[in-house]
């Protein structure tokens, strides 16, 4: 996961010196965006059950997948 300090943002700024956009190289933005969908994806499995590793397996051999 990427992080603030990692990031080497540029800034556009208006005629007041205030920042008003950001600009990152391409493989920081891709990088930032896949984390993101990865938070996205464990914030929507957040409810679902949990299962051990036993049991899995178990299931797994219930159902002759090994």
């Amino acid at each position: 996961m990427i992080g603030l300090h990692d990031l080497h943002p540029e800034y556009i700024t208006d005629e007041q010196g205030k920042k008003k956009s950001v600009i990152l190289s391409i493989s920081e933005f891709e990088e930032l965006i896949e984390d993101i969908e990865d938070l996205a994806a464990v914030a929507e499995r957040r409810e679902e059950t949990i299962t051990s590793h036993e049991d899995f397996m178990a299931e797994l051999k219930e159902d002759g997948f090994l």
